[in-house]
């Protein structure tokens, strides 16, 4: 009989391969992107992707799965980050083996099957382990079936009941939801009692639907989701105190203590080696899955987690950089389970190198002012942190919130919040108690006019900026009007607001801008003539001209997203977008400029959608279905049960409120203008559709021949001409400056001087030392040549030659020795004591070094310096 599996690697192969062979399917791993649920951070538990088999959405190929989940919890609901280092078992990147029956079996099986692999497969000593039920609550009764089935296994006193809390598990507020049964293994008495009993495996059993009073239905084809941590279960089998201390972890930690400082508390160093393992492992799998650093969202996660790494290292005294070296270690130990960290190797490290240069500056100059506040706070006795200063931190220095937060909390203090994000100022209710009543209907899919929209409230602006009710708005003021129902678009989704007019039987109110409150479409006017107040019935006209551009390009901003992921990768995601009726502009993850192949590719195929005159389908429907339909949308966007779904079919699917084309044909054409970065791992696109883009064509192509007429050629040569004129250029520049150097020589030394002649050296302490007079405008390239060819006729001899010239009014100096003085007298630290004399400073080889300064008057005594040096080394 073969032994159980101990390493890391063996045990996930081994747990696939045990429910393999009993008929489950296999599935990869989905990525820690949840692609289809905007509302979930990362993925972190083995259920995400089958999350539609369990609500009914979809049909599984098979009714049994099992799969090892990348997960991560750092952010949101599920946050371990800032117990990450400091516990035995908490991760941010962590694997979750999982087996899965959809309707297929159920306790009794999950059980028996869990059990097999522990004892049978793993060799765990069934005396060591015990179980847990669900005691039951109020409104749920105790899990009495699972008790009875772990009777066949375990004795009584090894099973316990434990509440909602621990062991009953709910998808959500409503629908499927069932009892957990927990696996324990007893340690032993070494452990502490936090410790001794830990869980190993959860069984989750699907057995309830609950709807919205709270009332339980047993489902009609009950389910299991299990989930077993890999680090903690290989923890228990190669018997270690840690997951850390495990082979999945102690590589990339002994990589660190053996480069951390010597002279630190060796808990300290240890605790950093953890925190830079972790997350060295998981910045890997982001980067690997598509997330990129950021502001904000998930990218914002990466950051905080590459910050923290960087701080422990700091703390721990590795020497920088380490983060590429940290991270290339984690992808080699597990690249061979995770092929998609090797194929990604090169942009995670990088990534990981660029987010480490960024970083180190800011976090050592922060560092020390967050030290000067705490101590301060120290000598006070402060128990916080004042906002003001967590701020000032922030905005000045870079340091994230979340880590003066870490920082402060290793010295016993809090931050204060609220001063931190600044007391909200008083807001106007005005809004809020309007949509109260009666929010707006918004009627501008259908059309740009509308009549008999009835005036909810005329809002006055005052001179603080906060709008109040007012009876009526008067010709040739400004304020606010709030319909019953409008065709205005209000600002959303990077589509700029609406504009036009509304005109009532007595007033005309100009429309410049539509914004969405509370549920209103809020229209910011200016009375041409009469009044409009509450009450009234008004026609309401949307400037269609505005609004036509405006829906070209925020069609083409679909297709353009969809282009860039196809073209680029799926890491890109949206970072932000303007949609305007002139131009549209689009952010987006990406960690490297476009090249002009990549632009012309994107460009193409958001022609070819243009040219297919595609249908655009515009549809409303439930956020599940829509997610399942593959539609993007992205994490911290708000979206209701009800979403509307925009789709260029076998082309782009997102969920979207803004106003579209009806045909992508409609658009005429599309051009990207531009391309540049906006932060780090954000680049911007900024693009033309319909008219504007036509008319962007027309003059380019009377730019090119304006520029061809003037090169006297034809538009097509071009380019080939230009960079004819460019090469003839450098050369008579390169003449030119040959031609100035060949004066400057004559005038600064004359016929009988230079390399060749003896009348500018002298014998000092039996070394010939060459100091001829400051060459005049002689340009850096002939100044080298000069010191090289006195080099080169030395033949051997001990010397030293100091040439100067001055250009521009500045001194530029060279400074040579040959090979026996540059043992005794370096060049470089030579010059680099000397060049203070003419204000400046210099550097290079042993052999030859390079400086200058802004004052020429100081070459004098440049020499002088020289000279003394020379004798001081030299002379005894």
């Amino acid at each position: 009989m073969t032994s159980p599996p101990t390493g890391g690697a063996e045990l996930r192969r081994a747990f696939l391969d045990f429910f393999a062979a009993r008929d489950h399917l296999v599935v990869k791993s989905s990525s820690l992107v949840p692609h289809d649920d905007p509302t979930l951070l990362f993925a972190n538990a083995g259920m995400n992707q089958f999350k539609d088999y369990f609500l009914g959405y979809a049909t599984p190929e098979k009714p049994r799965a099992v799969s090892v989940q990348k997960c991560v919890r750092a952010g949101g609901k599920h946050n371990d980050l800032d117990n990450v280092g400091f516990t035995p078992r908490h991760h941010t990147f962590f694997e979750m083996l999982g087996n899965f029956s959809f309707g297929d079996y159920f306790k009794e099986d999950a059980i028996a099957l869990a059990w097999e692999f522990l004892t049978r497969d793993l060799g765990l000593d069934p005396d060591r382990l015990s179980a847990s039920v669900f005691a039951g609550d109020r409104t749920t009764p105790p899990d009495e079936e699972a008790r009875a089935i772990w009777k066949s296994y375990l004795p009584e006193e090894r099973i316990s009941a434990l509440p909602a809390a621990e062991n009953f598990w709910s998808m959500g507020d409503t629908g499927p939801c069932g009892p957990c049964s927990e696996i324990h293994y007893d340690q032993g008495p070494a452990y502490p009692d936090d410790d001794r009993y830990l869980e190993i495996w959860n069984l989750v059993f699907m057995q309830f639907d609950r709807d919205d009073a709270g009332t339980l239905t047993p489902l009609p084809a009950p389910s299991v989701d299990t989930g077993m941590g890999l680090e903690r279960l290989a923890a228990v089998v190669q018997g270690v105190r840690s997951n850390y201390d495990t082979d999945l972890f102690a590589g990339l930690v002994t990589a660190v203590e053996g480069r951390a400082a010597r002279d630190l508390d060796p808990g300290a160093v240890r605790t950093a080696a953890r925190v830079i393992a972790d997350h060295a492992r998981a910045t890997a799998f982001l980067i690997a899955d598509g997330v990129l650093p950021a502001n904000e969202g998930r990218g914002y996660v990466l950051r905080k987690i590459l910050r923290r790494a960087l701080r422990f290292g700091r703390k721990a005294g590795v020497p920088e950089p380490f983060l590429p070296e940290m991270t290339d270690l984690a992808i080699s130990g597990m690249a061979d389970a995770w092929p998609e960290l090797g194929l990604s190797r090169d942009l995670i490290l990088r990534v990981a190198a660029f987010e480490e240069e960024r970083f180190s500056g800011t976090l050592a100059t922060a560092m020390g002012q967050l030290d000067r506040v705490l101590a301060r706070g120290s000598v006070q006795d402060a128990a916080e942190v004042p906002g003001e200063d967590a701020f000032r931190l922030y905005d000045t220095f870079g340091l994230p919130l979340d880590l003066v937060e870490e920082v402060a909390r290793e010295h016993g203090m809090s931050v204060d919040h609220e001063a931190f994000e600044g007391k909200p100022a008083a807001a106007s209710t005005a809004y809020r108690d309007i949509a109260e009543g009666q929010p707006t209907r918004f009627l501008g899919y259908d059309g740009t006019e509308a009549d008999g929209c009835r005036v909810l409230a005329a809002l006055a602006a005052e001179e603080s900026g906060s709008p109040v009710p007012a009876p009526a708005l008067l010709a040739g003021a400004t304020g606010e009007l709030i319909l019953d129902r409008t065709p205005f678009y209000p600002e959303g989704g990077g589509q700029v607001g609406d504009r036009g007019l509304l005109r009532s039987a007595g007033g005309i109110a100009e429309v410049v801008d539509s914004q969405s409150r509370d549920g209103l479409v809020v229209h910011t006017v200016r009375m041409r003539e009469g009044a409009i107040g509450a009450g009234e019935r008004v026609e309401a006209f949307v400037d269609r001209t505005r609004r036509r551009g405006a829906a070209e390009h925020h069609t083409m901003t679909h297709l353009l997203h969809a282009a860039l992921r196809d073209t680029l990768g799926p890491h890109v995601k949206q970072a932000g977008s303007l949609v305007a009726p002139e131009r549209l502009r689009f952010d987006f993850t990406h960690y490297a400029a476009l090249t002009p192949t990549e632009i012309g590719t994107i460009e193409g195929r958001v022609n070819e959608q243009i040219r297919a005159d595609r249908e655009v389908l515009a549809s409303v429907m439930p956020l599940d279905m829509a997610l399942a339909r593959g539609a993007l949308a992205f994490f911290g966007d708000k979206y209701g049960t009800e979403v509307r779904v925009i789709e260029v079919p076998e082309f782009s699917v997102e969920l979207c409120g803004g106003t579209h084309l009806g045909a992508t044909g409609q658009a005429g054409v599309f051009v990207i203008v531009s391309e540049e970065s906006v932060s780090a791992g954000v680049r911007r696109v900024e693009a033309l559709t319909g008219r504007p883009a036509i008319e962007h064509v027309i003059r380019g192509r009377r730019l090119l021949g304006d520029i061809g007429r003037a090169a006297n050629t034809r538009p097509e040569e071009v380019a080939r001409k230009v960079e004819k004129m460019r090469s003839d250029l450098r050369r008579m520049e390169r003449e030119v400056e040959r031609l100035q150097d060949r004066l400057a020589l004559r005038g600064s030394t004359g016929p009988a001087t230079g390399p060749d002649s003896l009348s500018d050296t002298e014998t000092i302490a039996g070394i010939l030392v060459w100091m001829p007079a400051p060459l005049d405008g002689v340009s850096k390239n002939e100044h080298r040549r000069l010191m090289d060819a006195f080099r080169d006729r030395q033949d051997g001899k001990p010397w030293v030659a100091v040439s100067a010239s001055v250009r521009d009014g500045r001194a530029a100096v060279i400074l040579g020795v040959s090979e026996k003085i540059a043992e005794r007298l370096p060049a470089n630290r030579l010059l680099g004591e000397a060049a203070t004399l003419i204000g400046g400073r210099g550097g290079g080889r042993a052999d030859r070094a390079e400086g200058g300064g802004p004052d020429p008057g100081g070459l004098p005594a440049f020499n002088e310096h020289i000279r003394q040096a020379i004798r001081d080394t030299f002379a005894n």
